[in-house]
């Protein structure tokens, strides 16, 4: 048996539109121990949301997974039918949903929602076994158990969320993918959801997923971090490590922008320029546009490109590596 709750290898994905093909993902290889907390960050059309959608099989119909491997405890799912993805979703990997107010349907009670999906999966448990287990699940993340008979709409943003995680959390599953579990949400209550994810990792032994363009969230909720830009990871490896010693200038940029509480005031940088478009053809270093401090290799078109190991499980683009 595999020593990794999730394997993820040279997985490829496009969307096919009218303008041509938008390759959202490009060549992801990663991996995630049972346990482990692993973070995807980068800013806004970097590929993170397509990175999850793919991994469950969730993508919309103009996509096409090119190439590539992803294996849930040893088992592939690239090629398996629509009737057995069903069984390995919420079973052995689920997905909190970046936008809880559009997740529920507002005319169904939340009980019966979260029911549904555990009748799906565990059609000879009883009604009263699942009323139990969802009594279970709300007080482990913060709810009432009255919350069951109440509709969408009579619930917070908040609530909602916390709802949300224990709909994931109803078939028992080994991996939890989280994405930007706290958008919309008004700090405090992000603080709090973020504590109840954790708890609840560590409480059921969870693999977790932790995607979100906060960089200072992913350094509080997971054990490794792989940083995306223009569909690829440019940079992978253990977070206090690739913190202490970002080597990819795109990292780099991202922590010289996000504040800290720790250290001597400085001022922020922001970083100029747009993400190139993934339509065309990317050659060379796609970051080279909006690099601060480009050398001629970067602007170089016809540059190698692919991770290389630049630390202890830490790895790097190879071409900024080559230039810290």
């Amino acid at each position: 048996m595999s020593e990794y709750a999730l394997e993820v290898k040279n997985l490829s994905m496009h969307y096919d539109t009218l303008d041509g093909n938008v390759d959202a993902v490009k060549n992801i290889s990663f991996n995630v121990k049972s346990g482990e907390s692993f973070g995807l960050v980068g800013e806004s059309g970097c590929g993170k949301t397509s990175v999850a959608m793919t991994l469950l099989q969730l993508q919309p119909e103009n996509s096409v997974i090119t190439d590539g491997s992803i294996k849930v405890d040893g088992k592939e799912l690239i090629g398996l039918s629509e009737n057995e993805l069903r069984k390995i979703r919420w079973d052995s990997i689920s997905i909190v949903f970046q936008g809880a107010m559009n997740a529920w349907n507002p005319v169904i009670k939340i009980g019966e929602q979260i029911r549904e999906a555990m009748r799906e999966h565990n059609p000879e448990s009883s009604k009263k076994d699942n009323i139990d287990k969802i009594n279970e699940l709300f007080r482990m993340v913060g709810l009432d158990e009255s919350i069951s008979e109440r509709f969408p709409h009579e619930l917070s943003g908040g609530m909602k969320q916390r709802a949300v995680i224990a709909l994931a959390l109803s078939c028992d599953p080994k991996i939890i993918i989280a994405d930007e579990p706290t958008t919309a949400l008004d700090v405090v209550i992000q603080d709090q959801i973020l504590n109840e994810l954790k708890k609840v990792q560590e409480l059921l032994g969870l693999s977790l997923i932790y995607i979100s363009h906060d960089i200072a969230v992913i350094a509080e909720m997971t054990d490794k971090i792989a940083v995306m830009y223009a569909g690829s990871i440019v940079e992978i490896g253990p977070t206090k490590s690739v913190f202490e010693s970002p080597k990819h200038s795109y990292t780099r940029a991202l922590l010289d922008s996000t504040p800290s509480i720790h250290g001597e005031k400085k001022k922020l940088s922001s970083l100029d320029g747009e993400p190139p478009s993934l339509i065309n053809e990317i050659n060379g270093c796609s970051f080279s546009p909006r690099c601060p401090s480009p050398t001629s290799g970067c602007r170089d078109q016809t540059v190698e490109m692919g991770l290389v190991q630049v630390g202890e499980d830490h790895f790097a683009d190879k071409c900024c590596s080559e230039c810290v």
